[in-house]
């Protein structure tokens, strides 16, 4: 009988050591659940937040977003951002994602950029979003004779400028 005793306490001991290896393993790895999130994701991330923070009537969904950089894999460093937004017709008080609400027609469009970090557990960023016009459609004739047609999102500034050199030719 003695020696069932030392085998299961022996057992006991060498179970107890490996629950200890696999908590430790677990602790060093990082979760599934941790994983980097991509680019896009925090980028709709911020732009969630971007729509807690505003006090303006409707959400803001992203409309376009500019390539990732290339650069730095690490999830923890600061990665730069360049997006529009649109504004939505969902309220800012619904609790529908803006990813399902619909464009408002002539909503006001944001150029956005700044920083956001692909780290899950950091909810962190610096972006500052400003009003642009609305898109506007030019043409010019390039130097062999081509017609071009072109679409120009730009501030108002930019669009008075290229208005008049466009009438200028």
């Amino acid at each position: 009988m003695r020696t069932g005793t030392m085998e299961t306490q022996g057992a006991s001991l060498s179970l107890g050591r490996w629950s200890l290896w696999l908590l430790l393993l677990g602790l060093v790895l990082p979760s599934a659940s941790a994983q980097a999130l991509s680019y896009r994701e925090a980028v709709l991330r911020a732009v969630g937040q971007l729509n807690e923070r505003s006090s303006e009537a409707n959400l803001y969904r992203l409309l376009e977003l500019d390539p990732a950089p290339n650069d730095e894999v690490d999830p923890g460093t600061r990665k730069p951002v360049s997006f529009t937004v649109k504004e939505t017709v969902c309220p800012r008080t619904t609790q529908q994602p803006p990813e399902e609400c619909d464009f408002k027609e002539n909503g006001l469009v944001k150029q956005c950029v700044g920083t956001v970090t692909l780290d899950p557990s950091n909810d962190q960023f610096d972006i500052n979003c400003n009003e642009v016009s609305g898109p506007f459609w030019t043409e010019g004739v390039l130097g062999g004779g081509t017609l071009v047609r072109f679409l120009v999102r730009e501030d108002s500034t930019c669009r008075r400028a290229a208005k008049s050199v466009y009438h200028n030719h």
